[in-house]
């Protein structure tokens, strides 16, 4: 996987835990993730919940050890990886937050087109 995918999937992983966990959980905490990718080193800030946190650094170190490439969706790979459990909290939180975002873009268009009108 290339540095730039990495990254697109790590600020992936970080938007939708903070939409899941800040509408879900309570007593969350900021926490910085160093996250070492083949020659670069990338830096997550998150405030989550300790369940969401050890989610996500599940979730990371997966993604860092992901022998595919390129790397397919995790639902479609054919060599899966996740244990049963924690794939079902992914696919929970994946699902939830991918839906709230969607429905944000399109209030913002919503929006945008009344405010020209």
């Amino acid at each position: 996987m290339t540095l730039e995918k990495f990254e697109n999937e790590i600020n992936t992983l970080k938007k939708f835990f903070n939409i899941y966990c800040n509408d879900k959980h309570q007593n969350r905490d900021k926490k910085e993730y160093v996250i070492p990718y083949k020659e670069k080193t990338f830096t997550l800030e998150v405030c989550l919940c300790n369940e969401c946190h050890n989610l996500l650094n599940y979730a990371i170190s997966k993604l860092q050890e992901c022998p595919n490439d390129p790397k397919p969706r995790c639902r479609n790979c054919a060599s899966p990886c996740y244990e049963k459990e924690k794939y079902k909290k992914m696919a929970k939180m994946m699902r939830y937050s991918g839906m709230k975002l969607g429905l944000t873009k399109a209030a913002k268009r919503l929006k945008n087109f009344f405010k020209k009108s």
